[in-house]
């Protein structure tokens, strides 16, 4: 086997993603500290052709040295916009007819390997603060909340990796 070179790999213009059709998820950012998770964050989304990023409360917005480090021109890419507070955000989605799911460990939660939603519903995602997590007045405002399994002794994922790994399941529940 030989690694491909960037010229193969098939990457498309920033003004080609800014028209191609987009996966129906929205992934909202509740108070997120760290500016490399917020970079990681628009770098995956980028990766899975995500509708929009809102950042939410203390969450960083670019441009930012620190956001550009990993997200690697991906702020340029996936459309973004800044919210002040993530619980009128969630109310506003929903009065659109977005389904919100927030991505915590809480009572009767639905595990991610077991969550479906019929492929033409739009999503938000709801992402929380690295040592507090979704914001509780926004757990219960959602529709649903999603969670990770894990069967380790930490039961706690970086908030990039959770992204990460929640995006890679919708995105192929998607196609």
């Amino acid at each position: 086997m030989r690694k491909l070179r960037n010229n193969e790999l098939g990457r498309i213009s920033v003004s080609a993603f800014k028209k191609t059709t987009k996966t129906p998820i929205i992934v909202v950012l509740d108070n997120i500290r760290s500016l490399n998770n917020v970079g990681a964050v628009f770098r995956t989304s980028d990766a899975f052709l995500i509708e929009k990023i809102y950042l939410c409360g203390i969450t960083a917005t670019p441009p930012h040295r620190e956001i550009h480090k990993t997200a690697l021109g991906a702020t340029e890419s996936v459309d973004w916009e800044y919210k002040e507070n993530t619980l009128a955000l969630v109310n506003e989605l929903k009065a659109q007819g977005v389904v919100v799911a927030a991505i915590e460990q809480v009572e009767n939660s639905v595990m991610l390997d077991e969550f479906s939603l019929d492929a033409t519903t739009k999503i938000a995602i709801v992402l929380g603060n690295e040592v507090k997590g979704v914001q509780q007045e926004v757990v219960s405002a959602a529709d649903y909340c999603v969670e990770i399994p894990q069967k380790g002794t930490k039961h706690s994922l970086n908030i990039s990796v959770s992204c990460g790994v929640v995006l890679w399941d919708l995105y192929q529940k998607f196609q």
